[in-house]
């Protein structure tokens, strides 16, 4: 018996969403088409098996019964996004939002843009 499949997503899945959250919805033939223009040259039938295991999971939802077949996102990138900050702020940083600002700012300097973005959110905090 194999172990059920994992609720996360692998990198080449976060790809494949990638996708879709950009495009909306497509076949897997066009997906694979967008990933190759972007530089990511997958078979077709990896990209397959990928929609299908994210159909799967929940993070996709076919829109017709006849082939070819076509998805959309059932997931937002928002609500995808934010789970897995939450996840990564849980497992890296113990719950520290402080540790993973640190983190984050002491990377690399900011932008300007970065910096405008950042202190807009903290103002808008404040009210």
């Amino acid at each position: 018996m194999g172990r059920p499949p994992a609720k996360d997503l692998t990198e080449r899945e976060l790809e494949v969403m990638h996708v879709f959250w950009r495009h909306g919805e497509g076949t897997a033939a066009e997906t694979r088409d967008r990933l190759a223009a972007s530089g990511l040259d997958r078979t077709y039938t990896t990209i397959a098996n990928l929609i299908r295991g994210l159909a799967d999971k929940g993070f996709l939802h076919q829109l017709n019964e006849e082939r070819p077949f076509c998805y959309k996102a059932a997931r937002s990138y928002e609500d995808v996004s934010g789970r897995l900050l939450g996840d990564l702020l849980q497992r890296v940083f113990r719950g520290s939002r402080a540790q993973l600002l640190k983190q984050l700012v002491e990377q690399r300097t900011l932008t300007s843009e970065e910096r405008s973005l950042l202190e807009r959110i903290l103002k808008e905090q404040d009210r």
